[in-house]
């Protein structure tokens, strides 16, 4: 869990920098919906992320961040190590566990046999030709989702895109367009779906008031408190997989 602090002060932003005692640098960010002072650790990037609201003031925001230390030392404590698509390496993969590959008699072309996901060409390109097999499908099932469950819902979707967001599994613009996570394909099936789902009532309602809910819960069909909490499990884990050591 972040740490959190309730207080309010005056309005900062600066560069990632460093404190005395951390091992991370920290990066300070202004929020105009922020509520809470929030200290949370951005895995991918090696950094601390230290939110505030809009009126909060740089030095006592840090102060206040400076006596988190100890749950700073505990939170790095628990890291597992990063997961590169190595040949060789297991990763999830819609739930299950599939090991990569390389052979230099197959293809560049990334293909699935069983539970194993393998290719040829360059060694030294293996990670970056998995991972664009693995955007690409993602890109694929999730676009094919959510159409199905906009049209059952009433509602358009402009685009339909993957990236890397570190901190939201999707995200759904006013425009329309709606983003995803690549990683959410080495979760469950039923998880894709319950955040296409989510995503998708977003269309109608971009809020989580009552009537969100309710056509969230309809999208899916199946219990979303489940869902959420499940993903929020697997989460750590899947986030890891393809970063470099």
């Amino acid at each position: 869990m972040p740490a959190i602090w309730n207080g309010i002060l005056s309005t900062s932003r600066s560069e990632p920098l460093s404190l005395p005692g951390f091992a991370w640098p920290i990066e300070l960010r202004s929020h105009p919906r922020a509520k809470a002072i929030r200290l949370r650790l951005d895995e991918s990037r090696e950094l601390l992320v230290l939110t505030v609201p809009r009126r909060v003031g740089r030095r006592a925001a840090l102060q206040w961040a400076g006596k988190q230390s100890s749950w700073v030392e505990a939170q790095l404590a628990r890291i597992q190590p990063r997961e590169p698509l190595d040949p060789g390496s297991t990763i999830p993969f819609e739930g299950r566990q599939i090991r990569l590959a390389w052979n230099e008699e197959l293809p560049r072309t990334p293909v699935i046999a069983g539970n194993v996901l393998q290719c040829g060409g360059p060694p030294e390109s293996f990670a970056a030709r998995i991972e664009r097999f693995l955007r690409s499908q993602a890109r694929r099932r999730l676009s094919e989702m959510t159409m199905e469950l906009a049209a059952r819902a009433g509602v358009t979707v402009k685009a339909v895109s993957v990236g890397d967001a570190t901190s939201r599994w999707g995200s759904c613009s006013a425009s329309g367009s709606i983003r995803y996570n690549w990683r959410i394909l080495l979760a469950p099936p039923h998880l894709l779906r319950w955040l296409a789902a989510h995503e998708v009532a977003h269309r109608r309602y971009m809020n989580h008031g009552a009537q969100f809910r309710a056509l969230e819960a309809e999208l899916y069909g199946d219990n979303v408190l489940a869902a959420r909490a499940e993903l929020r499990a697997l989460g750590p884990r899947l986030k890891r997989v393809g970063l470099r050591l």
